[in-house]
């Protein structure tokens, strides 16, 4: 005899079905017009084929336009690219093709890698596929057969897959018409239900399970998108991202470059390095006042990093090297140092401390090393080597909270002055594994979430969310996220509440009952990695840069060689207000002059000639716009001077003179 089951639905309704129900049953009770929309079903928010049998529990029934179908319609894209693969070259050999951020890959192997000019007979086969309207079928089968089956196929590479399934775990085959692969799933009703919103974007190699031992395999790239308008939007992100590409307006700007000697490792020219230093100079003038800049050494004993945690936690990610005593015994292994923390703890104990000294807050632009592997390796936004405008703040329990807060309204008011309105803060709670008591992650957790809903009090436009199991090892953390111009995430600062570090290295402050009493420490970074943050204010601003970070400001040109000494005193007056200026007085045309400079993206191009020499007048012409302003002199200066003033000390000079008033 059946047995019921009992379904609740998200409007808080409870209905029973008998046992075996599907999916699809479930929707059809319901209404045919919902069963015919139907994709998948959630159950406990786990989805499930529609095909499935329902058990008892919350239950949603997933239609396309549901945020989590769009996983599924690139899953089912990948299978169906697969397919389309082999029905045009047989005897390729699918590999895996997982979903991945904003879309999907498989990896083949073929004699011969694909081309992009495969790529549009791709997508017309997929077009093909997808309009047969196949249903998905699940089967499962034993290990044998599907070793067998495999191997019978000539598909030697899902042979190794089956056999990396554990023992006990199903073998799941998903079925579209007569093709068929490995697959956990789910997968939605039928090929059909993909739509035609999908491109093909690249190829490219990849080493059969990441490693360079095995054979080199063809990956495809794609995307897919429930609607068509939802594609194309991101296609014109793509291009402009590709237009905005931070090694490509690298070179163009003069900033600087990678080479193979040093891989990973910034080259820095004349006007990067200059960037660099705004960059640095603008936030050493946000911390003065409140923290003291600190430097730690940049070699450390191993000693200190098994002391930190680090060597057991992250010790492939470390430069190691060892150095020979006159004695083995004297061997002694050290570090790069991969972050700040340890040093500066080192530094906090350095001399007793007082409750009366705390909040104590140490800063270090400090130079940092991390092993990543070449392939990940990406300009500025991945390197092996950058710099972290880092800090520490050691304080008491019931000074947290404040602090967080002050963190807080420090970070978002540096992104303002950067432009970046549009900011998230998730806060990250305890992963598996970790270091500290239950008792340590339960009093940072409650603190961290009650200065997250101060947050969400104090600005309606702040987006807050939680990521559940994603902290750092030894404590949670907020990670706030950037929206840039073309509305890409870049995950940048950080807030991490850390009782662990402090006990392991055993540092305290004396308090009010002259007792050693452990302190909190915060660890905070604002930019990151300093080389990252200019990457992507290089690609929010397409190279666009404000008149305030530009490493070369203002360039003056002449017309005509009877205007150069009357070039040169304009010159000379924009740097005496502060400005970074070249001249140009090269016997050129003027519109040559200017492509030329807008080329390397110089902001602001001043043109003379004996009609401004006369008039004491200059023409400005500004990045990206064809219209001339004709301005006085002196104007002229003491308006880009006010322009190429860093917001922060503008806001203390307009402070000021409102006081005086």
């Amino acid at each position: 005899m059946s047995q019921a089951i009992s379904l609740t639905f998200p409007d808080g309704s409870v209905r029973g079905y008998d046992a075996g129900a599907t999916g699809r049953d479930v929707a059809e009770s319901i209404s045919k017009s919902l069963a015919k929309k139907a994709v998948a079903v959630a159950i406990d928010g786990t989805v499930r084929d529609l095909s499935d049998p329902v058990t008892t529990g919350r239950i949603e029934i997933i239609t396309r336009n549901d945020d989590r179908a769009l996983e599924l319609i690139r899953h089912d894209a990948a299978h169906v690219m697969a397919e389309a693969v082999q029905e045009i070259w047989p005897g390729t050999q699918v590999t895996i093709g997982p979903v991945i951020e904003n879309g999907f890959y498989y990896d083949f192997a073929k004699n011969e890698p694909f081309t992009l000019d495969d790529l549009p007979k791709i997508e017309k086969k997929m077009k093909e596929i997808i309009a047969r309207n196949a249903a998905f079928t699940k089967q499962v089968w034993s290990r044998e057969k599907a070793k067998q089956v495999f191997a019978d196929k000539g598909e030697q590479y899902k042979v190794e897959l089956v056999d990396a399934i554990p023992e006990g775990q199903d073998l799941k085959i998903y079925y579209q018409g007569d093709w068929f692969d490995l697959c956990r799933g789910p997968h939605m009703a039928s090929t059909g239900q993909i739509g035609n919103a999908f491109k093909l974007l690249k190829v490219a190699g990849a080493y059969w399970r990441g490693d360079s031992n095995n054979p080199m395999l063809s990956r495809i790239y794609g995307t897919a998108f429930a609607e068509q308008s939802e594609l194309d939007n991101y296609l014109h992100m793509l291009a402009e991202a590709e237009k905005r590409d931070h090694r490509r307006l690298g070179r163009e700007m003069d900033l600087f470059h990678f080479q193979e000697e040093g891989p990973g490792v910034v080259f820095w020219h004349g006007k990067g390095w200059r960037v660099f230093q705004t960059l640095v100079a603008y936030m050493r003038r946000r911390l003065a006042g409140d923290y003291q800049e600190v430097n730690a050494p940049q070699v450390l004993d191993k000693s200190l990093w098994e002391t930190s945690g680090h060597w057991g936690w992250y010790r492939d990610n470390m430069f190691k090297v060892t150095v020979a005593g006159d004695d083995t015994d004297d061997d002694r292994v050290f570090a790069l140092k991969p972050m700040n923390c340890p040093g500066h703890i080192q530094i906090f104990k350095h001399g007793l401390k007082s409750y009366r000294e705390l909040p104590i807050r140490l800063a270090e632009f400090g130079n940092v090393h991390r092993y990543e592997p070449s392939g990940a390796l990406h300009g500025l936004m991945r390197v092996r080597g950058f710099t972290q405008d880092d800090a520490h703040i050691f304080c008491t329990d019931e000074q947290m909270a404040a602090e967080c807060l002050k963190i807080n309204d420090l970070i978002l008011s540096v992104y303002k002055d950067f432009g970046f309105d549009e900011v998230t803060i998730k806060l990250s709670t305890r992963p598996d594994k970790r270091v500290g008591s239950d008792d340590l992650w339960d009093r940072a957790e409650s603190v961290m979430m009650g200065v997250l809903e101060t947050i969400q009090q104090q600005s309606n436009d702040i987006k807050t969310g939680i990521l559940p199991g994603e902290g750092a090892f030894y404590g949670p953390k907020f990670e706030y996220t950037l929206k840039d111009a073309i509305g890409r995430e870049w995950q940048c600062g950080t807030t991490q509440v850390d009782f662990n570090l402090p006990e392991r290295f055993g540092a305290f402050y004396i308090d009010s009952n002259s007792e050693k009493t452990q302190p909190v420490m915060i660890h905070r970074a604002i930019c990151g990695s300093m080389e990252r943050f200019l990457g992507i204010l290089i690609e929010n601003f397409a190279g666009h840069m404000p008149l305030w970070v530009s490493p070369l400001q203002v360039v003056v040109a002449t017309i005509t060689s009877e205007a150069d000494a009357y070039g040169l005193e304009v010159a000379e007056a924009l740097r005496e207000a502060g400005l970074n200026v070249e001249t140009d007085f090269r016997n050129e045309k003027i519109n040559y002059k200017v492509r030329e400079h807008s080329v390397t993206k110089v902001p602001v191009i001043i043109v003379c000639g004996r009609k401004e020499a006369d008039e004491r007048t200059v023409n400005i012409r500004r990045l990206g716009s064809q219209e001339q302003v004709s301005m006085g002199l002196d104007a002229a200066v003491e308006s880009l001077a006010l322009e190429a003033t860093p917001p922060d000390i503008r806001r203390k000079a307009e402070a000021k003179k409102a006081k005086a008033a």
